[in-house]
């Protein structure tokens, strides 16, 4: 048994390119530019399609810094292959593991056996290398175990000949030592598990003893530790290791063999371990990801808004919907929020204290005699013996508030005092002090606005509640587009006035969007009516509404609350 050559010294001409637009040479190019970052080396090209390989799995040719892949063994349509991306590297994970160990060798086989070496010696000496660079590279980058494991099985096979081969092993000491060599050496590199390869380690030992296991572990393990480029400490390796297990024999395959049975059923099962393995997301690719999904809800979000807001409805009796002038005790509880609002911006100034050389500022006797002493010896003065304290204002951050009410025939004994918040909260952001912006709408079947985006209503809107949906998710992303809900530059409150007993689309479409608000910093306020039926969505903070009257004052306390929080 012969280990298969993955690194080919003689020279020889590079295989031949891949045939263009079959996908081949796209996918050559792709994996070509992600072997800088995993041999830590740019001079490598990549080369893979059926054949490439000169009927191996894989190999590095030195001299033309050149890895070759066998295509046939990609599993997939090159054409389809996104390998720049980590999760898609999953759907051919042994060819991408072929590719790791090539650049294993690409990076830590620095050594080359001489001419005159004895080849069973030099071979012996190469089949220690396979694990050696492995632990070399998991030294390097630990992140690629995931990949070597997942090439374990096909490497195996290639250098024992193919599964019928491996399948039918003799047991013989040259059989067994050269199966350790490839699957136990891995266990001590750190790439497989002790666990996963012990039936495979049973058989071993039964051919070759533990004595002699003992002591080709011990080879292994030193090879381990030497450096890319000790030529003589792994000839030396390859000598002893040539010593204990003697020439390859000539043997006749058996059909059973214990040693193979279990050899192949040790690959299956890591190979399974590794496709049950849940890689952890690339940060790369999880970032994009969430970029494009905030930029997927502020387009949705801005979208919404603009088809809410940017329509006023018609009042009357057709619509449930008339106005009034605001009642004497609704412009007193407006001046009181904008008051308080007022009170909770303010901020302590910011203290800054710095020193000079000279005035204005205090004084420091300590800083003169460092000065005069400084002076006195000759060198340049650098006391500063004047403090100054300097104090500026800490500008608070703008303030949106968001109203959501709902309008199904549930809760038609609170719209009257939704109606009334709504106008109380927009004149309050429009007589304070702090920036401030609000909007209020209802929602049923339709989203409806009741006071807009930085106007101050004149008139208090009244509204009747008959609807038999309710689409809280599109209220919520109008809101989210027109107030900036989500944006973190502002500080920011979301009002809902509703029982929650909504139908379970929208209600799963409205929980990942206050999930969403409140990830990013927005306060969210759930006034419900003390009902039987009242189910607020998860994580907003509920106040029940057992006293109408007590609607403003809920939501003026929790604008306060998020202006002093912020």
């Amino acid at each position: 048994m012969t280990i298969a050559p993955h690194v080919i010294t003689a020279p020889t001409a590079p295989p031949a390119a891949p045939p263009a637009r079959t996908g081949w040479e796209t996918l050559s190019d792709a994996m070509t530019a992600e072997t800088p970052a995993i041999a830590d080396r740019d001079d490598l090209r990549v080369v893979i399609a059926p054949g490439a390989a000169d009927g191996n799995l894989a190999m590095f040719v030195p001299e033309a810094a050149l890895i070759a892949i066998e295509g046939a063994n990609l599993g997939i349509d090159p054409a389809t292959a996104r390998p720049w991306r980590f999760a898609d590297r999953n759907r051919y994970a042994p060819t991408w593991g072929a590719l790791t160990h090539e650049c294993a060798h690409a990076t830590h086989t620095c050594w080359t056996p001489p001419p005159t070496a004895h080849p069973q010696i030099a071979g012996a000496a190469m089949l220690l290398e396979e694990s050696r660079i492995e632990a070399a590279q998991l030294r390097r980058r630990p992140t690629d175990r995931h990949w070597l494991r997942a090439s374990t099985r096909e490497l195996v096979f290639a250098d024992t000949g193919g599964p019928a081969a491996a399948a039918m092993l003799a047991p013989t000491r040259h059989a067994a030592a050269h199966a350790a060599a490839l699957m136990l050496a891995r266990v001590d590199a750190g790439v497989l598990d002790a666990d996963e390869c012990a039936p495979a380690a049973t058989a071993i030992e039964a051919v070759l003893g533990r004595d002699t296991l003992r002591q080709l572990r011990t080879l292994w393990r030193i090879a381990h530790r030497l450096s890319d480029t000790n030529t003589k400490g792994m000839l030396e390796l390859g000598r002893r290791w040539f010593d204990i297990v003697g020439p390859e024999p000539h043997t006749t395959p058996q059909p059973g063999s214990p040693l193979g049975t279990a050899v192949t059923g040790t690959l299956g099962d890591i190979a399974e371990n590794v496709a049950a393995h849940q890689l952890p997301p690339d940060p790369a690719e999880v970032a994009d990801q969430a970029a494009r999904d905030e930029a997927h809800h502020t387009e949705r979000a801005d979208t919404r808004a603009a088809d809410v807001f940017g329509k006023r409805p018609r009042t009357g009796r057709s619509t449930g919907r008339t106005t009034r002038a605001p009642r004497d005790a609704e412009r007193a509880a407006a001046r009181v929020l904008a008051r308080a609002l007022n009170t909770a911006s303010q901020r302590e100034r910011a203290v800054t204290k710095t020193t000079s050389t000279l005035p204005p500022g205090r004084l420091r006797m300590r800083g003169v005699l460092a000065r005069e002493a400084q002076r006195a010896a000759g060198a340049i003065p650098t006391a500063q013996p004047f403090t100054r304290t300097t104090r500026k204002p800490v500008p608070t951050p703008p303030l949106r508030v968001g109203i959501a009410c709902d309008v199904s025939g549930s809760m038609d004994d609170y719209t009257a005092d939704a109606a009334s918040a709504a106008w109380i909260i927009a004149t309050a952001a429009d007589q304070a002090v702090m920036p401030a912006r609000t909007a209020t709408l209802t929602f049923e079947r339709n989203v409806l606005p009741v006071t807009y985006p930085g106007a101050a209503p004149q008139k208090v809107t009244d509204f009747a509640a008959t609807g038999m949906y309710e689409a809280i998710d599109i209220a919520l992303d109008a809101l989210d587009g027109a107030l900036g809900l989500s944006q973190p530059e502002n500080t920011r409150l979301l009002v809902i006035i509703s029982d929650g007993a909504f139908r379970d689309e929208p209600r799963a479409a409205a929980q990942q969007r206050l999930n969403r608000l409140r990830a990013s910093g927005c306060a969210v306020l759930w006034l419900t009516p003390d009902s039987p039926w009242s189910n607020p969505l998860t994580g907003a903070t509920v106040h029940e509404l057992t006293n109408p009257a007590d609607t403003a004052a809920a939501i003026a306390r929790a604008a306060v609350a998020a202006v002093r929080a912020a």
